[in-house]
């Protein structure tokens, strides 16, 4: 099953390095699955077997994605 991902654009950063960080993604194997409107960001897709540095950037933040859920 592919591994969804978070990202966003740290404070202060560039917009140009959405666009950067988007076709990071593109050329690691990831599918961009949504993007978002109110902040700077997207939701991207990988395979499993795949490795990818988007961490890497220190203008991105990257979680995993993941259910939300209420106790």
């Amino acid at each position: 099953m592919p591994t969804m991902y978070n990202i966003t654009l740290k404070q202060g950063a560039a917009p140009e390095q959405i666009d950067k960080a988007k076709e990071s993604a593109r050329q690691q194997g990831g599918t961009i699955k949504h993007e978002f409107t109110l902040i700077k960001g997207f939701t991207v897709e990988f395979p499993n077997d795949t490795v990818h540095t988007l961490q890497t950037d220190n203008h991105i933040h990257v979680e995993q994605d993941g259910e939300a859920r209420a106790q």
